[in-house]
């Protein structure tokens, strides 16, 4: 291969508009900036984020699964001491930044994976997936409020490169051959070929994709040598950002890479910045490879050969082999209703983790009733599934969370009085329920009697509702809401014993939560 002439920089700017145009132009490109920015700018503070975030993931059943993977690998599945078999569990087991960057990273798994280049776009996404890996860790030491953000701002800090691997092979090859000359930096070699270096290029990327700010900030680069310690948070981020990508390659490299020359280099530029020391590098190299081999783990990826094979092609390593997850058990199927026919597994398993996210003393009462609701959304098949709590202040019952069809729109209608309005509202299916303390299971919601019995709102907002489940919320006397959830088809089936003692089993649980 000829090496590429470096006084070429209007060709270069070519490069770089056309993989601009590529990058955003492009559809499937178009999808990802979108998904991307909405994962990153769920909400972190309230529960509201939890609950947008275990509705995203449950919306893709293959990151459902990596997720439910990455919460039962060693370290978490010991710390739980059960499987994880809900997201809301894992969210509360792992951390709502890390399940964040995780579904983030794997977006990226998903969207950049080449049949064409395989071994240098697996190089650059581990890359990228452990610069992430690493920040998480670096915000977890740090004071500054909202440093979670650190592991976003690592993981795309590769952006660039990764980009240039998968949608301009050849340009990422001649960026490859001037580095192997040892005469220039990887900023410099990019600059030489694309009209910018790879920094600048991710950043422009996130700016189009409306990234926030402060993370396209930290993709910037460092001034050269010793870095002195940060005045604000978003040069911490850059410092982290930087700091991050550099373990990366460096174990990519090598795994053990404690008392290295590179490792030295390291403490030397970054300690008194970010208040390291050998000893913390040590660690910091030791947790970032286990925690590397549990994600590659959860997504099914060997890690990448020390060494590029002779050539580069073939399809990304086992990435689609989400495709067998759960081929070890037999197949169980669903039934036309689109209830599952493993159902009382499924509740059982739900029992469990609900069980032992209270066990931990750990929990928020949201995190039961988050995992309740998704168990019984799941497990039983239904399109919507929704909890309603009592609003005193507003005079009525509101949706607080949902899982479904057109979640936010359902949800958003679904209201009602807190007190009958007359003696035809008096006999409300849903007001009956809580009065009663009764839970109720109507595998065929249209019958005249039970038609009779719904309220005009239900029939407006769900008029396709061909089978439901009501369970009310009674503490005392006290009525404090209700789980609704329905399918668009009748359930014959029904539901049987053991899976109704499983059902009040979970509702027993946010009871006991929601009790003074």
């Amino acid at each position: 291969m000829t090496t590429p002439n470096p006084g070429t920089p209007p060709d270069g700017r070519r490069v770089r508009a056309a993989l601009l145009q590529k990058v955003c132009g492009d559809e499937d490109m178009f999808a990802l900036g979108s998904a991307i920015a909405r994962v990153v700018q769920m909400a972190t503070s309230e529960d509201q984020g939890t609950h947008d975030l275990a509705h995203y993931v449950l919306s893709d059943v293959a990151l459902t699964q990596r997720i439910l993977r990455l919460a039962n690998t060693v370290r978490y599945r010991t710390a739980a001491g059960t499987a994880v078999t809900t997201v809301s569990r894992a969210i509360s087991l792992l951390g709502f930044d890390n399940v964040r960057t995780v579904a983030l990273a794997m977006l990226l798994v998903d969207a950049l994976a080449s049949s064409e280049h395989a071994y240098s776009v697996r190089v650059e996404l581990e890359a990228s997936l452990c610069a992430s890996l690493v920040g998480r860790e670096m915000a977890r030491h740090s004071f500054y409020q909202g440093a979670e953000e650190a592991s976003i701002g690592a993981l795309f800090k590769n952006l660039g490169a990764l980009l240039v691997a998968s949608h301009e092979h050849d340009r990422y090859r001649e960026i490859q051959a001037l580095l192997a000359t040892g005469k220039h930096t990887p900023a410099q070699a990019a600059q030489m070929i694309l009209g910018c270096s790879f920094d600048a290029l991710s950043e422009a990327v996130l700016g189009e994709w409306k990234i926030p700010d402060v993370i396209m900030r930290a993709q910037r680069p460092l001034e050269t040598g010793v870095l002195k310690l940060a005045v604000n948070r978003g040069e911490w981020m850059r410092q982290v950002a930087s700091f991050s990508l550099d373990v990366a390659r460096l174990l990519g490299k090598t795994p053990t890479p404690s008392d290295t020359p590179e490792a030295q280099a390291l403490l030397a530029r970054y300690g008194t910045a970010l208040n390291l020391g050998a000893a913390e590098l040590d660690e910091l190299f030791e947790t970032v490879a286990f925690e590397m081999t549990s994600l590659l783990q959860s997504m099914n990826l060997q890690p990448v050969p020390r060494r590029a094979p002779p050539e580069d092609k073939g399809g990304l390593p086992n990435v689609l082999l989400l495709a067998t997850l759960g081929g070890e058990e037999e197949e169980q199927g669903t039934y036309p209703s689109g209830k599952p026919k493993n159902a009382r597994d499924l509740l059982l398993a739900g029992v469990q983790d609900v069980t032992q996210m209270r066990a931990s003393g750990r929990h928020k009462v949201n995190d039961v009733v988050m995992a309740v609701l998704e168990t019984l959304y799941t497990a039983l098949g239904f399109r919507f599934a929704t909890v309603v709590l009592k609003d005193v202040r507003a005079g009525q019952y509101r949706a607080r969370a949902s899982f479904g069809l057109a979640q936010a729109r359902v949800q958003e209608g679904f209201t009602f009085a807190l007190a009958p309005a007359g003696e035809k509202s008096a006999r409300d299916l849903f007001y009956l329920a809580m009065e009663n303390d009764a839970d109720l299971m109507i595998s065929d919601a249209r019958g005249a009697k039970i038609r009779d019995l719904l309220p005009a709102w239900h029939k407006a907002l769900l008029p396709d509702a061909q089978s439901f489940i009501v369970l009310p919320l009674v503490v005392g006397k006290v009525q404090l809401g209700l789980f609704y959830a329905d399918r668009t088809e009748l359930a014959p089936e029904g539901v049987p014993p053991d899976e109704t003692a499983l059902i009040k089993a979970l509702k027993g649980q946010v009871l006991a939560a929601l009790a003074p």
